[in-house]
């Protein structure tokens, strides 16, 4: 045998001692999906948990906005007064949904809490209460709803992350004062 051909043919088992031993240090794993780590699983509970402040907060806000637009459209006498605290709020209403988290699922199953608060936010929301036929008494139940939201918002700080807290502060700061300036503003 010549050289060239020696060479060939230990390259050759080389080769094939090789393609039999390598796929034997993979057989140990199982064929499937991988389980996420504690720290995957800790940042989607994280992320799940953000997204659900956030569609709470847009959905507190968003009902605000549509008392406005009933009280306006039962009141259109009061739409200088109304109008700019309405667009107000909708501005909150697209600031609180901005930027929020789209929560990728790890490879295992979702856990129940999370499929029961997926179901949850399929719900339709409420509809708005009725407005009063007393232009007075529409202001008061508008600054009462601000007054809620507001709380609403307050209450969130506790859990929301810090940029995300300074937003909701700010809001609900700002519904403090549309409620004061829906019943004590018009006074002054």
């Amino acid at each position: 045998m010549t050289t060239t051909g020696r060479r060939a043919l230990l390259t050759a088992g080389i080769a094939a001692a090789a393609a039999t031993a390598l796929p034997g240090c993979t057989a140990a794993e199982e064929p499937g999906p991988r389980k996420p780590g504690a720290a995957e699983v800790e940042a989607e509970r994280v992320a799940r948990a953000e997204a659900a402040l956030r569609l709470r907060s847009v959905t507190a806000s968003r009902s605000l906005l549509e008392r406005y637009d009933a009280a306006l459209a039962a009141h259109p006498a009061l739409a200088p007064r109304l109008t700019p605290l309405r667009r107000s709020v909708a501005a909150h209403v697209k600031a609180l949904g901005e930027g929020g988290t789209t929560v990728r699922p790890a490879t295992a199953a979702p856990s129940p809490t999370a499929t029961a608060t997926a179901s949850a936010s399929a719900r339709p929301a409420p509809s708005p209460a009725p407005v009063a036929a007393d232009p007075r008494t529409a202001l008061n139940e508008l600054a009462a709803a601000e007054r809620t939201t507001s709380d609403t918002h307050t209450a969130a700080l506790v859990t929301a992350p810090s940029e995300y807290a300074r937003l909701l502060a700010s809001v609900a700061a700002a519904g403090a004062a549309h409620a004061y300036l829906l019943t004590e503003g018009a006074r002054a």
